[in-house]
This record gives C-alpha cells, sequence and structure tokens, in this order.
C-alpha cells in the first residue's frame, strides 16, 4: 500500500512538473526585460523591488507542485544595520524565499562564477544587484572577492547571505560548516548583525532530482536569536554555536 502511494505520487509529480517548468521558464523570460528597464533607466531601487517581485512570483510556480512556504520570525530585525543571514542549505528553492521574506534588509549571495551566464533573470540579478561571483577553482581571487563583497554590504547596510555547508544537502543531512568566508566577513563587517536560519524541506522538491520534481513540500524556515557581532569576543565559539541553533533543528 505504502509502494503503490509514492508510485502514484510520482507519476502526478511528471505532469506537474512540466507545468512548474512551463511557468517557471515565462517567469525568467518575461522579468528579464523588466529588470534590465529598471536597472539601466530607472536605477537601483526599482531594480531591487523588481527582483523582489521575481522571488514572489517564482514561489508561486512553485505552488504548482503543492509546495508550501512557512516563514517563522518572531524577532523585531532591524533595518539600517548591515546582517549576515547564515543558513543550512538544501536546494536552489532556499534562496526565493529568502530574499522575498528579508526583502527590506536587501539581500545579496556569494554566488558561483557559472551562475552568472545563461539563465534569463537570475543571472543578470547576480551581475548587476549587488551579489558576488566567485571561482571556486581560485580561493585567493574568491576571498578577494568576498572582501569587496563585504565592503559593499557594510556600506550599504544590506544583508548577505551566507551558506556555510559550501554546497547544497540532497538529503537534508546537513554538513559540516566552513569557517573560511564566515571569517571573512565577519572581519569585514564588524557591525554586522548575524541572523541565523533554519531551512527544513527544500530538499524534497528535488528527491526524485530535476524531472519529475517532488511534490506536496513544506518548505520551513525558522530565524533564530540574532547576535551582535560586535559584542562577541570568541568568534570560533560563535560560529560553533550559530551551527548548533541551525543545525539542531533540522527535521529529515
Amino acid at each position: 500500500m505504502v509502494f503503490y502511494f509514492y508510485a502514484m505520487r510520482k507519476l502526478i509529480a511528471y505532469p506537474l512538473t512540466v507545468l512548474y517548468y512551463i511557468c517557471f521558464g515565462i517567469t525568467l523570460v518575461v522579468f528579464h526585460p523588466i529588470q534590465w528597464f529598471a536597472f539601466n533607466v530607472l536605477g537601483y531601487q526599482a531594480h531591487k523591488i523588481t527582483v523582489d517581485w521575481l522571488q514572489f512570483f517564482l514561489m508561486r510556480c512553485l505552488n504548482v507542485l503543492g509546495t508550501r512556504f512557512s516563514f517563522n520570525n518572531p524577532y523585531q530585525i532591524p533595518t539600517g544595520v548591515p546582517l549576515i543571514i547564515v543558513a543550512n542549505h538544501q536546494s536552489m528553492y532556499d534562496i526565493p524565499p529568502l530574499i522575498w521574506y528579508f526583502r527590506k534588509h536587501h539581500v545579496k549571495f556569494i554566488s558561483k562564477k557559472e551562475l552568472g551566464k545563461g539563465i534569463p533573470s537570475v543571472s543578470y540579478n547576480l551581475r548587476h544587484g549587488g551579489s558576488v561571483l566567485i571561482d571556486r577553482k581560485d580561493p585567493r581571487g574568491s576571498v578577494k572577492a568576498i572582501e569587496g563583497f563585504a565592503e559593499h554590504i557594510r556600506k550599504n547596510n544590506w544583508a548577505a547571505v551566507i551558506f556555510p555547508e559550501g554546497t547544497r544537502s540532497r538529503n537534508g543531512h546537513p554538513k559540516a560548516f566552513k569557517t573560511k568566508g564566515l571569517l571573512t566577513m565577519f572581519k569585514h563587517v564588524p557591525n554586522a548583525l548575524i541572523v541565523p536560519v533554519t531551512i527544513n524541506n527544500s530538499w524534497k522538491t528535488l528527491q526524485y532530482g530535476k524531472f519529475p520534481m517532488g511534490i506536496g513540500a513544506h518548505i520551513k524556515f525558522k530565524v533564530h536569536q540574532p547576535i551582535e557581532l560586535k559584542v562577541e569576543k570568541d568568534v570560533s565559539t560563535m560560529i560553533g554555536t550559530i551551527e548548533k541553533d541551525i543545525t539542531t533543528h533540522i527535521s529529515v
């Protein structure tokens, strides 16, 4: 009976995935020229608003698969200060909700350079929206790029999202945190407010792979107690605390 249920669920996923990809593709293509116009004619703020609404519609595309989103943030996170949002990473579908729910904080990302071309809307935003593209094969150059990125975050009071695992977990189980990127950000944004976030169930959207996609996932975001970096003395201990806060709330 259980096997029959999962077989039928996967079977239903095929047509829904086709419909999802149609909606997803149309959304990216439609928003690409809108982004271009906003950035080149109206300026940063208009471009930022366009990117925010792109994320909203990307989330609506996922609703086609029966995907739901919950965002639990009991804290009043101030604007006008730089944020470093530290989260576990389960799939590319972690990203639209983070941008949308934290939109008033101007969310930016550290991304691999390969994503900077070839993807309508997404690549354009990564190149022009304030994020940074790094070459993983060039560690020294990557550190320099992150340092420059950190300076922009500090000067503009933006929010930087860091996925310290370095790559996404394909089954929900967290990988050990890598600290180099975090330490670089902490050093160059010493007045940042650290915001730990636990993400659950995003991996289930890709549990079968990219085709068909998983259906009925309930992606949950839990924001933990923010930490003022400037009052912390032992950064290594703080990173350990952040990792524990995030990973102990992951349910697989």
